[in-house]
């Protein structure tokens, strides 16, 4: 039964007839509806030598640096600080949770986000709600590749499936038969987002009939028994790719739709997700974004501790899984060069079929798909010693976390911010950040031969950036000026933010990657109040 008209308002904030597709209406350039787009778009793929030139590794931008000084002072050009502040603010956004009598109740006070893009469009995402029906904040972050159109799907979807994964009986057969008979249903989502952060209208139809066909199996599989956090975030995780896998399969009537869901599937995009109930807090995370708590010691000073683990080749059970998933004749092709099948750096993620699905699937589905699909080089490239699928999955690592009133806030970043920047220096900067409090540690030169007027000029340049340490209003963006600015004595330097600010599109990506930051501030009197009571 195709879905009433007044649903999608009801659901999404009251306006879920934006819950899907990757079509934009949005007015920026990050279309990820652009054919062009799609087959060169990322550089955690090392395909075959026909496509090497499209995935260099990004530069060191000290090298950048020293070459561009060699330039003429009439042919150097540097961003002002107004300028910097209007790059880097553009995507800013920032949510207070409400307060009820004069007091807020909840663990969490608030977030801010931020992203800035690298790729030309942005292939991040990052998505906030509230759990209506249930209790608990959902925030979590995208990084696609291959194009933005799976980590655009997943932003939209996802955390519906999380939010039906937790509803009880009774609730799922109420939006049930409020779907059946028309009537209004309860919003089961509220979302945060920025204006920049887009829902399409193209796709709510196919994906609300697939988020349906999910709740109608969570009525039929009704065990009485109450839903854990852990098994409804690894449960939405898997059923959410094995939908964009089957859409892909199936395919639409529609020739948009139809081309749609096969670049969601094609494509791929790795999820780092939070849930923040009281002092229960769940991170479920499918690839290498990461989720680091900022804790704040006795003595005043910050440490991180790490919520998440890369599934990378760095980590080494997670190689033992994947190699303990295929036969042993395959070890030595399983990983190479530090990716799967010597091609795809995380070892998890969602889309990305053509590390799923078997050669004879994946060559009907673009033979029979639209003529983009087929003419694209990318989507007919079978992966080397390509024998036993699935060599990938999107099935999340959960790690749980009771909240303690020292825990103070927590970072969710894709690997561009993880890249450039240690997460105890994360930890110390937005802690330093939220309460404007600055631990001076002595300043380390690296092995540099510093002059006393070097010295000078950095304890200057130290005292500037403390006095101005507020013209951020955003954790988020306060982190990102300092992973794009930071020097090698790790503070700011304008003149390398500004160069590093007005790389043109087809440089930036050889340098850094897509960063994308959501900072979630705890309320350390409600946490302290909640561990009382359990005293």
């Amino acid at each position: 039964m195709p879905a009433p008209a007044h649903l999608f308002p009801l659901i999404r904030n009251c306006e879920i007839s934006r819950i899907g597709s990757t079509a934009c209406y949005c007015h920026h350039r990050h279309l990820c509806c652009l054919p062009s787009h799609f087959a060169h778009s990322h550089f955690r793929y090392a395909p075959q030598k026909k496509f090497a030139a499209l995935y260099r590794p990004k530069e060191n931008f000290n090298h950048f640096i020293h070459t561009r000084d060699h330039a003429s002072a009439s042919q150097r050009f540097y961003l002002t600080p107004p300028q910097v502040n209007s790059i880097l603010k553009a995507n800013e956004y920032s949510f207070k949770v409400p307060e009820f009598d004069g007091k807020n109740v909840s663990s969490v006070l608030g977030f801010d986000s931020n992203q800035l893009p690298a790729n030309a469009p942005i292939e991040d995402r990052r998505s906030a709600a509230t759990c209506l029906q249930t209790r608990g904040m959902l925030l979590g972050v995208f990084d696609g590749h291959a194009g933005c159109a799976c980590a655009q799907a997943v932003s939209e979807r996802l955390f519906y499936y999380i939010a039906v994964s937790l509803l009880p009986h009774e609730t799922l057969l109420e939006i049930e038969n409020a779907v059946e008979s028309g009537r209004a249903l309860l919003p089961i989502l509220q979302w945060h987002k920025h204006p920049n952060d887009y829902f399409s209208k193209e796709a709510s139809k196919l994906y609300f009939n697939s988020l349906r066909t999910y709740w109608q199996e969570l009525i039929d599989l009704n065990s009485g028994e109450t839903t854990d956090v852990r098994e409804a975030l690894i449960n939405a995780f898997k059923r959410l790719d094995n939908d964009i896998s089957l859409e892909a399969q199936v395919g639409d009537p529609n020739s948009f739709l139809n081309y749609l869901v096969l670049r969601v599937a094609f494509s791929g995009a790795t999820a780092c997700v939070a849930h923040v109930d009281g002092v229960d807090l769940h991170i479920a995370n499918t690839g290498d974004s990461r989720a680091m708590l900022g804790v704040q010691e006795e003595d005043g000073s910050w440490s991180a501790v790490n919520l998440s683990y890369d599934h990378n080749a760095q980590n080494e059970h997670e190689v033992e899984r994947v190699k303990t998933e295929h036969p042993k004749s395959e070890e030595k092709t399983l990983v190479k060069q530090d990716r799967l099948l010597g091609l795809l750096m995380p070892f998890r993620a969602f889309g990305d079929v053509k590390f799923k699905w078997s050669i004879e699937l994946q060559k009907r589905v673009i033979e029979s798909g639209p003529d983009q699909l087929n003419d694209n080089e990318y989507t007919k490239f079978i992966p080397p010693n390509y024998h036993t699928p699935p060599y990938l999955t999107a099935e999340p690592e959960v790690i749980y976390h009771k909240l303690r009133p020292q825990d103070k806030f927590l970072v969710l970043a894709t690997d561009g911010l993880w890249e450039t920047m240690h997460r105890q220096d994360v930890a110390r900067i937005v802690g330093e950040y939220l309460t404007g409090v600055h631990h001076q540690q002595p300043i380390a030169v690296g092995g540099y031969k510093v002059t006393l007027g070097q010295m000078h000029g950095l304890l200057t340049e130290r005292r500037a950036r403390i006095s101005s340490v507020f013209e951020d209003q955003n954790a988020a963006t306060h982190l990102i000026r300092h992973a794009v600015g930071n020097n090698e004595f790790g503070t700011v330097d304008h003149e390398r933010l500004s160069k590093m600010l007005s790389l043109p599109e087809e440089l930036a990506r050889m340098y850094r990657d897509d960063i994308t930051i959501i900072v979630v501030q705890f309320n350390s009197h409600v946490i302290g109040a909640c561990q009382n009571e359990e005293l």
